[in-house]
């Protein structure tokens, strides 16, 4: 059965860092693209990180963008979201999924998605 985990969440305090992974199971991540998504309470689900199959190519929004090191180990079917200087406005669930990667990142019905990992950002 393919699937995405995530990990490597948790409570950290302003200023501090997480390194969250990506773990594909039943299918070979280095086909795909994939992001990194995240909601918070009471907002829309937003993309904030993607890098292509190869990872030759990433792209992250404005918010995180020098924040936050997406990168993947294909041999390892994993991909990672280093997250530095944390906010408490980076307080959210995180998603990682199957994208499309270019100036922004898309999913359609086919992509895989996982079930998140809790970040939170408090003193």
């Amino acid at each position: 059965q393919a699937r995405l985990v995530e990990s490597g969440g948790g409570l950290v305090q302003p200023g501090g860092s997480l390194r969250l992974s990506c773990q594909a199971s039943g299918f070979t991540l280095s086909s795909y693209a994939v992001g990194w998504f995240r909601q918070a309470p009471g907002k829309e689900r937003e993309a904030i990180s993607c890098i292509t199959d190869n990872g030759g190519s990433t792209w992250s929004t404005g918010s995180v963008r020098e924040r936050f090191i997406i990168s993947r180990d294909n041999q390892q079917n994993r991909v990672f979201l280093q997250m530095n200087t944390l906010k408490p406005e980076d307080t959210a669930q995180y998603y990682c999924a199957t994208v499309t990667c270019g100036f922004g990142a898309r999913t359609g019905v086919n992509d895989y998605w996982g079930q998140g990992t809790q970040v939170t950002v408090s003193t």
